[in-house]
């Protein structure tokens, strides 16, 4: 089966004015995707890794990418197709408390 890479953006302010039953059933959804085997977590503190010309690692805190939300947590899953994986992904917690999912389709998954 086709998986997916889930990145959730999210803050604070935007998961307190969901309302609680709507957070409550995201957490609910969340649950059943990691029963369903969903691979999933929270953010914690990025670090850049790089190694040019494979002569030396460098590394430094904090992300590369920038965006107006912080990311907020990742999942890898597995759904039939990409449709299905934006349906399987649009109940939770990021999705509906004013912050957004991104959907990757992992080309050539393991």
């Amino acid at each position: 089966m086709p998986k997916f890479v889930t990145i959730g953006y999210g803050d604070q302010e935007g998961y307190d004015r969901t309302p609680a039953a709507i957070r409550d059933a995201a957490h609910v959804h969340d649950t059943k995707l990691r029963t369903a085997r969903a691979v999933m977590g929270i953010a914690g503190a990025p670090v850049q890794v790089r190694n040019p010309d494979a002569g030396q690692v460098e590394t430094t805190d904090g992300p590369f990418m920038a965006s107006p939300l912080p990311v907020a947590g990742f999942a890898i899953i597995e759904a039939a197709s990409l449709a299905e994986a934006i349906d399987m992904v649009s109940r939770t917690p990021c999705a509906v408390a004013h912050g957004v999912v991104e959907v990757w389709p992992l080309e050539q998954a393991s």
